[in-house]
């Protein structure tokens, strides 16, 4: 039998898991799924989700890069847009992009320099 693939999910590198959780958790609406840590002391590694979406943070040396972007197909963009906006979030306030190759994006990027670019197409 052929292997079966599914979605990957982007691992983040995170250097804060208060500003992991303002951006993440309180600014995009994405919940907790689980944390852990081999032991008290260590690094976290954390999965959150929103829809369809998983990513993976990550305090752990060596995983993911600062700066890495990831491309979200998403629905109803402006709807989302307008969520965001109305935070009043003091470090962001994203905009939607109209692209030449028929997408509408809106890009953010979290405190750790990585970015999330949502897109839908027109």
């Amino acid at each position: 039998m052929p292997p079966a693939f599914k979605p990957p999910i982007p691992v983040l590198r995170m250097f804060s898991i208060e500003k992991a959780t303002e951006f993440y958790i309180d600014y995009l609406g994405f919940q907790i799924d689980w944390k852990h840590r081999f032991e008290e002391g260590l690094p976290l590694y954390m999965q959150v989700s929103r829809g369809d979406v998983l990513l993976h943070l990550s305090e752990h040396h060596g995983d993911g890069i600062p700066g890495t972007a990831i491309f979200i197909p998403t629905t109803n963009l402006e709807e989302f847009n307008n969520e965001l906006l109305a935070k009043q979030y003091k470090y962001l306030r994203p905009g939607i992009i109209e692209q030449d190759w028929g997408m509408k994006e809106m890009h953010v990027v979290d405190p750790f320099g990585n970015r999330l670019r949502f897109a839908e197409r027109i």
